[in-house]
C-alpha cells in the first residue's frame, strides 16, 4: 500500500477512493432502479469515479518528473486531490438522497451543495494550470514525451474549462424551476441519449469535447509512448494539433445543437479535415526510418571526437 501511494500519496489515495467506489456504483445500477435526468441514478458517480481514478494517477506520475517548483507541484496536487474528493462527496451524498447533483437549486440544500461543487471545480481548474506550469519548466529526458506531456495538460486544462459552459442558464431557465444550467444545447436535459456514455441524441451535448479534452493528459504521452523511437517533436505537434481540432469541433458542433452521430455538412467536412490531417501525420512518423534521430547524434559525436584527438 505505502509503495502504491509513493508518487504522490494524496492524488494516489484519493484514486484509490475513486477505483473503490467504481464497484459501489457498478452495484448502485444493477440493484437501484432510481432515475434522474433520464439517467440511473448511480451512473455519474460511475463515470466521475472511472474518470477521476485515471486523472488523479496521471498526475501523480507526472509531478514524479518535475525537476522544478517540485513544492508548488506537490501543493497543486494535494489541494486538487481534496477538492476532487470533496466534488465527490457532494455527487454520491445526492444520490443517497435522490438527488441530481448538478445544477440543482431546487432547494436552498441543493442550491448550497451546488456552489460548493462550482468551487472545488473552480479549484481543480486552478491546481490544474498550477501543475502545468511546473510541468512547462521540467527538464524531460525525452523530448518528444515531455512535449506530450505539456501539450496534454494544456489541452485538458481548456477541456476542463468547457465544464464552466455547462453552468450558464439555459435560455428560459429560471431558479423557480429549480436547475439552472444545462449539458444539453437545443434539447432539454434528460432526453433519449446513446448507451454508455449517456450522451444525448436529439441535440447537442457539451460533455462530449468536454470530455475529449480532459482525456488529452493521458491519449498524447500514450501516444508518444507507442510510437517510442518514432516520436518526434514534430509528431506530437501534430498529434495534439488534431487533438485539439477535434475538441473545437465537437464543441462547434454541440453549441449549434446537433447530436454526435447527426452532423451537418459542415461538421462532417470539419471531422474529415481533421482525421485526414491526424492520418497524414501518422503515416508521415511511419514512413520515417527509427532511430535516425540517435544515429545522426552519434554520428556527430564520433566526428567532433575525432577532431579533437588529430587537434
Amino acid at each position: 500500500m505505502i509503495r502504491f501511494l509513493r508518487p504522490h500519496p494524496p492524488l494516489m489515495l484519493f484514486s484509490l477512493l475513486m477505483l473503490t467506489l467504481i464497484p459501489v456504483s457498478l452495484a448502485g445500477l444493477i440493484i437501484d432502479d432510481r432515475i434522474v435526468a433520464g439517467s440511473p441514478i448511480w451512473f455519474k458517480p460511475f463515470k466521475f469515479a472511472v474518470s477521476f481514478a485515471l486523472y488523479g494517477v496521471t498526475l501523480a506520475w507526472m509531478l514524479t518528473l518535475t525537476t522544478r517548483l517540485r513544492r508548488t507541484g506537490w501543493w497543486a496536487g494535494t489541494v486538487l486531490a481534496v477538492a476532487s474528493a470533496a466534488e465527490m462527496a457532494i455527487v454520491v451524498g445526492q444520490v443517497i438522497r435522490g438527488r441530481a447533483s448538478h445544477f440543482n437549486v431546487a432547494t436552498p440544500f441543493d442550491q448550497l451543495l451546488w456552489r460548493a461543487m462550482a468551487v472545488t471545480i473552480a479549484v481543480v481548474w486552478v491546481m490544474h494550470a498550477l501543475i502545468a506550469v511546473t510541468l512547462l519548466f521540467t527538464r524531460f529526458a525525452e523530448r518528444a514525451t515531455g512535449l506530450a506531456i505539456r501539450l496534454g495538460t494544456g489541452i485538458t486544462l481548456v477541456g476542463l474549462a468547457l465544464g464552466f459552459m455547462m453552468t450558464t442558464p439555459a435560455p428560459g431557465q429560471n431558479s423557480s424551476g429549480g436547475i439552472m444550467g444545462a449539458h444539453s444545447v437545443g434539447v432539454p436535459d434528460g432526453g433519449p441519449q446513446m448507451p454508455v456514455t449517456g450522451w444525448s441524441t436529439t441535440g447537442g451535448d457539451l460533455r462530449i469535447p468536454h470530455f475529449i479534452g480532459i482525456h488529452a493528459l493521458q491519449l498524447l504521452p500514450l501516444a508518444a509512448m507507442l510510437f517510442r523511437r518514432r516520436a518526434t517533436p514534430q509528431l506530437i505537434w501534430g498529434l495534439a494539433i488534431g487533438y485539439a481540432g477535434l475538441m473545437a469541433l465537437l464543441t462547434w458542433q454541440a453549441l449549434r445543437g446537433q447530436p454526435l452521430l447527426r452532423p451537418d455538412l459542415l461538421t462532417a467536412l470539419g471531422a474529415l479535415a481533421v482525421l485526414t490531417w491526424t492520418a497524414a501525420v501518422v503515416a508521415r512518423a511511419l514512413r520515417a526510418t527509427p532511430g535516425t534521430t540517435a544515429g545522426t547524434t552519434k554520428t556527430t559525436e564520433t566526428t567532433e571526437t575525432t577532431e579533437e584527438m588529430r587537434a
